[in-house]
């Protein structure tokens, strides 16, 4: 798939949010422009358009002219930095937004006859901010809208996806879910909490704080700290698993990824297999023990009588 850029819108002012500050708001522990970002990692160029701020990857900046003034404004500035024949439009207030989803936009805007893709939403609704478009016929467009308005600032983005032979992609629900409001955060907050959810999102989340790029099998660690804590302690869980990272690190160095989760992989049997050898050490002296006390209460006593336990 040949390379694509990327704009995020990033300004507004929030007013549903009280003013606050909403890309920089936390979900799962990470700002929602960081979660953004993630999902379009794979940008040759990325511009957020917005005030600067910290993020977990390097961006370009940039503001619309004039600050403020809505989203084709923010769009347009954004544009004008980008070179590449497609290019992905994102809100900054997107919690669920995948990868998978991204590469479903880019697949769909790369049809024959189509000007870009977007996602609708479960009620059938167009995301115009959850789209890829192809670069030339978006910047016709938005010339077009400025000449005949005089300006981009204030218009709504309808002008923009009205004009446009625009495929539409169903994501599922959560990936053109927004954070308009606190509700919205609380819900968002709620739902990587889910039980089916909660692993992935903390995995992600720390992979993240630790500026680390690794496919974790969560299944072989859970199954390692598992037979640690039965086979030798509970406590041997998770020093165990930390073992197994430092080797694997050790065993990896100046690797990529690939190798650095084979390396977690080797690390993690060699540890599962010493585990178990613990564990039937454990069960063959408790058999022994058990044997040894069953054959104690059978000894004969001083009088030539067995210990039955009977008078």
């Amino acid at each position: 798939m040949t390379a694509y850029d990327v704009i995020v819108l990033a300004g507004g002012a929030a007013k549903r949010l009280g003013g606050a500050d909403k890309p920089g708001v936390r979900v799962g522990g990470r700002a929602l422009l960081d979660r953004v970002l993630a999902a379009c990692d794979g940008a040759a160029l990325t511009v957020v358009v917005g005030g600067r701020r910290a993020t977990a990857r390097p961006v370009l900046w940039t503001r619309e002219v004039p600050e403020g003034g809505g989203p084709l404004a923010a769009l347009g500035a954004g544009l004008r930095l980008t070179t590449a024949e497609r290019v992905l439009v994102l809100s900054a207030d997107l919690p669920f937004l995948g990868a998978g989803t991204v590469d479903a936009l880019l697949a769909a805007a790369g049809q024959p006859g189509r000007e870009g893709a977007l996602c609708t939403d479960p009620g059938g609704r167009d995301q115009p901010l959850v789209a890829a478009y192809r670069a030339e016929p978006l910047r016709r467009e938005l010339a077009l809208l400025a000449t005949e308005y005089g300006g981009l600032a204030g218009l709504p983005l309808r002008l923009l996806t009205a004009e446009l032979d625009l495929a539409r992609v169903d994501a599922g629900p959560d990936a053109a879910f927004d954070c308009d409001t606190w509700d919205d955060i609380a819900a968002a907050r709620a739902r990587i909490r889910e039980h089916g959810a909660v692993l992935d999102e903390w995995i992600t989340s720390v992979k993240n704080e630790l500026g680390i790029e690794l496919d974790v099998d969560t299944g072989v660690l859970l199954d390692l700290a598992r037979d640690a804590a039965h086979g030798v302690a509970r406590p041997a869980a998770p020093l165990t698993t930390f073992l197994v990272g430092y080797a694997a690190a050790r065993a990896s160095a100046g690797a990529g990824p690939d190798e650095a989760a084979a390396a977690v992989a080797e690390a993690a049997r060699k540890a599962t297999v010493l585990a178990l050898r613990w564990e039937a050490e454990a069960t063959a002296e408790a058999k022994a023990e058990t044997n040894a006390e069953a054959n104690a209460e059978t000894k004969p006593d001083v009088a030539g009588r067995e210990e039955t336990g009977t008078p």
